[in-house]
């Protein structure tokens, strides 16, 4: 038994979940957000309340994807209504980013500048040095910051590249000079 595929999803006021030709569609006041859905997996909407169930709960995979749509259904409930964020930090002598429309100018520490363009539902805010990613699909917000990590990965000996805000980077101890006897 799944422990979270068998919890109950409240569908708060505002928001409308409709299940139709495979696919999960979830409206509310920030957008709308929809998914396709395993044909291993079956949701029932009754009285602003939704839950998730498949046909065999004995087989492992159904049990996996069970939760896993449970999951995706809750993420999708609260993205319409509140939203999902990520922050980024970027660290280094020299490193700036601005905002250029939608886009994102990044300046850390190539012959160039990166320019990192915004995808549909994606808003960047930018405060110094920090960049904040909002949208309301949880995975493509957590796609979109991974890749503009990866556009200069924090490095372990000075800490300089762009991090998560929540991010811990295990410092190196540099080359140490030999000792003359």
């Amino acid at each position: 038994m799944s422990r979270i595929g068998k919890t109950i999803r409240p569908i708060p006021a505002g928001v409308n979940v409709e299940v139709k030709d495979g696919m999960i569609r979830v409206k509310g006041p920030k957008g709308e957000v929809q998914q396709p859905l395993n044909s291993l997996v079956n949701i029932e909407i009754k009285e602003n309340q939704a839950t998730v169930s498949v046909k065999n709960e004995s087989v492992k995979l159904q049990r996996a994807l069970w939760g896993t749509f449970s999951a995706i259904l809750g993420n999708m409930i609260v993205g319409v209504t509140k939203g999902f964020s990520r922050q980024l930090e970027i660290n280094g002598v020299g490193y700036k980013v601005a905002l250029n429309g939608k886009d994102l100018n990044l300046e850390v520490g190539y012959s160039h500048p990166v320019v990192f363009s915004a995808p549909a539902g994606i808003v960047f805010t930018v405060e110094k040095n920090l960049i904040t990613i909002t949208g309301i699909d949880k995975q493509k917000v957590g796609e979109i910051a991974a890749s503009i990590r990866k556009i200069r990965k924090p490095e372990p000996y000075k800490g300089k590249g762009i991090k998560y805000i929540d991010e811990v980077i295990r410092r190196k101890a540099g080359k140490t000079a030999a000792k003359g006897e």
